[in-house]
């Protein structure tokens, strides 16, 4: 009887999830409301987490509670502690959820919101919950080593070698492009960045409350946490106004903050976890976990219309927010909400050093993606929701919108002129598919540009690229309709809370990716001079964090000087190097089924891994094609961008303006070509030693690649207290 009542239960939301995809698909000519993708979304995940994960769990890894993890024989107390279950789902999703689900969908909303619905919720079930749980089973079998190290002793130590040095420089990529996000958000946001830099001395006063005043009080000290960041967001209120005292030291432009967030980069990776990392990352775990829970019942709640019609013209790769067509671009562009290499590294990291049972990594590693997924799906909703000149006014580059230019905000000297901007985003409307008439616009884009700044207390939104201005901006349209919370008077504070949301959701990332880099530098070197290798030494960790935040905060930089505010130029290149990074991880899980005996369950991990390197190396392909003059191939290569560089250095009649831009377009676009065909090679060397290995392992030849598995630990010959913490 309960089996009959639980097939007709998922028959339902089976049924309810094919009636909300076919509403979101096929309606046309009509807004239609977010609650179908909400809907849509949360039954997918449903049956994805019900059946898919649970076969791949019984069947492909045949996981065993009888099996003991390396927490519990090897538990140290330190690095491996066996940990509560939804503690560890906290903490693995505030180590993996970063800036990719909230900037993909929204970058990726120019093309509609049908083709990101689609793939954020097919590609999360087959492929990026897929590529998470896999490798945090394989780490979890191999006492918890890294990523690099796995290759290494399943792929043979050369292999290894270039794939270490390939992951460290796509770490730098998809640092960089972190932390540029941070500073696009926050730059000449006085109120934000404040608000931002006070969870510093918070989270430190709740290391030490938790570590000396209050030791083990987690949820006391996260409460009294939450209740510090809400006083210092009020208090940001009076630091936005011009003539509050330290207003200027909070107004900064993108150059010196990106020099902050280096600095802050390199302080971080070298303080103790406990001291800031560990209690800032609670703070995160609860505004993410939380955030994403609220904006799905507001969303609800409000039933807010898509105003993004479900496909736009921009399919065709002539998009002013990012260049490239829907194949492959979209699927590099929506990067972390739906699969993500970065993952990777955290789920060769800690997390399988805390795994109490073996079925715990099914939801740890299965279910976090999946609720990273929804913040993508909240995030495109977010963007979808904006009146469409105004999405584009936000994530349109300032060189795009006024030419003339020279600084985003308004009523400065060098600010855009609103009328050009509003004809530039006419233009760009009308080539997206929008008929534009009289009765096309309630208001003019030269007043509903500052009268949008004016509602969330900043001095400008023209040019906020990097999706989480947009993201923010969603979320306050949405929250402030909310009774008894809302209100238009309440949409500043919304707004830089929104902010502060991101910011702690990508700067935890940010200090996870510059750990994890120093640890790989490492590795690397340490196979150079022995010592290096130490990473309990103080000295070598020094200059390994020197190296990782020199790697990545260079980039930072070359990006946040890009004419193009480098979210343009360096967010598909991310996109590609991360899920680059994805498909090499799903290579080498491919490799370990075939050494298991477990080549008719291959299909799991060869599905994904062949789109994820599909996408991947047919754009990196285009990105390193020479200029033929066809504008979209011309604006996605990297290559052409050096060339027509090159054409205005050599241009006596060109502008000294013009010259400056010619430099750092050259200077960039050619560093991006050699990383991309430098991610190529090694993809390369990664998929032919994955060929050969499994044909020969298939055919019962594959001796020399023996199985590098941790012997079998009976669970019961040990005893250990389960930690209720980290």
């Amino acid at each position: 009887m309960n089996k009959t009542l639980s097939s007709l239960v998922w028959i339902l939301v089976a049924v309810i999830a094919a009636w909300c995809f076919g509403v979101v698909a096929l309606k046309q000519g009509e807004t239609i409301s977010a609650i179908w993708i909400v809907v849509a979304a949360v039954c997918v995940y449903m049956i994805g987490y019900r059946f898919y994960s649970l076969f791949i769990a019984q069947k492909v890894f045949e996981l065993d509670d009888n099996r003991a993890t390396p927490a519990v024989y090897n538990g140290d107390g330190k690095n491996y502690v066996p940990t509560n279950k939804i503690i560890l789902f906290g903490h693995h999703f505030a180590a993996i959820a970063g800036a990719g689900p909230l900037v993909g969908p929204v970058l990726a909303a120019q093309m509609g919101y049908l083709p990101s619905m689609i793939w954020l919720l097919v590609g999360v079930v087959l492929a990026g919950a897929v590529h998470d749980f896999t490798v945090l089973f394989l780490s979890m079998r191999r006492k918890g080593r890294s990523l690099g190290e796995m290759i290494k002793d399943e792929m043979g130590k050369v292999t290894g070698g270039i794939a270490m040095v390939g992951i460290l420089f796509i770490m730098f990529i998809i640092v960089a492009i972190l932390a540029m996000v941070v500073v696009n958000a926050l730059a000449e946001s006085a109120w934000g960045l404040f608000v931002v830099a006070a969870t510093i001395p918070i989270a430190i006063f709740m290391g030490i409350y938790m570590r000396f005043i209050r030791p083990g009080r987690i949820g006391e000290t996260g409460i009294i946490g939450f209740i510090l960041l809400i006083v210092a967001l009020w208090y940001g209120h009076s630091i936005a106004d011009a003539a509050h005292p330290l207003h200027h030291y909070f107004l900064l432009d993108k150059k010196l903050l990106a020099l902050i967030v280096i600095g802050y980069g390199f302080i971080s990776s070298l303080l103790p976890v406990w001291f800031f990392l560990a209690p800032r990352d609670y703070l995160s775990t609860f505004l993410k976990v939380g955030v994403i829970a609220i904006m799905a019942i507001s969303v609800i709640i409000v039933n807010p219309d898509l105003q993004m019609p479900s496909v736009t013209n921009f399919i065709d790769g002539k998009g002013t927010v990012f260049a490239g067509s829907i194949f492959p671009f979209l699927f590099i562009t929506i990067a972390c909400g739906a699969i993500s290499g970065f993952h990777a590294l955290v789920s060769s990291g800690t997390s399988p050093k805390m795994l109490e049972k073996e079925t715990h990594a099914r939801m740890v590693g299965y279910g976090a993606m999946l609720m990273e997924s929804m913040v993508g799906i909240m995030a495109l909703i977010a963007a979808c929701i904006l009146e469409p000149g105004l999405y584009f006014a936000i994530n349109t580059p300032l060189n795009t919108l006024d030419p003339n230019a020279t600084t985003a905000l308004l009523g400065q000297a060098g600010s855009p002129d609103l009328a050009v901007v509003e004809q530039n985003l006419k233009t760009i409307l009308q080539n997206a598919g929008f008929t534009l008439d009289s009765t096309a616009l309630t208001t003019p884009y030269d007043q509903l540009i500052p009268a949008t700044a004016a509602q969330i207390g900043e001095q400008t939104i023209v040019s906020r690229t990097g999706g989480a201005p947009t993201f923010a901006v969603g979320l306050t349209h949405i929250l402030h309709k909310l009774p008894f919370i809302g209100g238009e008077h309440t949409m500043a504070f919304w707004y830089h809370f929104a902010i502060l949301f991101e910011a702690l959701f990508i700067l935890t990332a940010v200090d996870a990716g510059t750990r994890s880099g120093k640890y790989l530098i490492q590795d690397i070197l340490g196979n150079i001079y022995k010592p290096m290798g130490d990473t309990s030494s103080v000295y070598y960790g020094f200059i390994a964090s020197v190296f990782c935040i020199a790697g990545w905060g260079y980039l930072l930089y070359q990006g946040v000087i890009d004419p193009k505010g480098g979210i343009f130029t360096l967010w598909p290149l991310f996109g590609a190097a991360n899920q680059m990074l994805a498909g090499i991880a799903l290579l080498l899980a491919t490799v370990v089924l075939f050494k298991m005996g477990k080549a008719k369950y291959s299909f799991v991990t060869i599905v994904p891994a062949f789109w994820v390197l599909l996408t991947t190396l047919w754009a990196s392909f285009q990105k390193l094609m020479p200029m033929n003059g066809e504008a979209v191939h011309d604006a996605v290569s990297h290559v052409a961008a050096v060339q027509k560089a090159l054409a205005v250095l050599n241009d006596p009649n060109a502008t000294q303006r013009a010259l400056e831009a010619a430099q750092i377009n050259f200077h960039n676009n050619l560093l991006d070509a050699v990383l991309c065909g430098l991610f190529m090679i090694v993809v390369f060397v990664v998929l032919f030693e994955t060929i050969k290995i499994c044909y020969y392992t298939y055919k019962g030849q594959g001796q020399r690649w023996p199985l590098s598995e941790e012997p079998y630990h009976k669970a019961s010959d040990y005893s250990y207290s389960l930690s209720s913490s980290h």
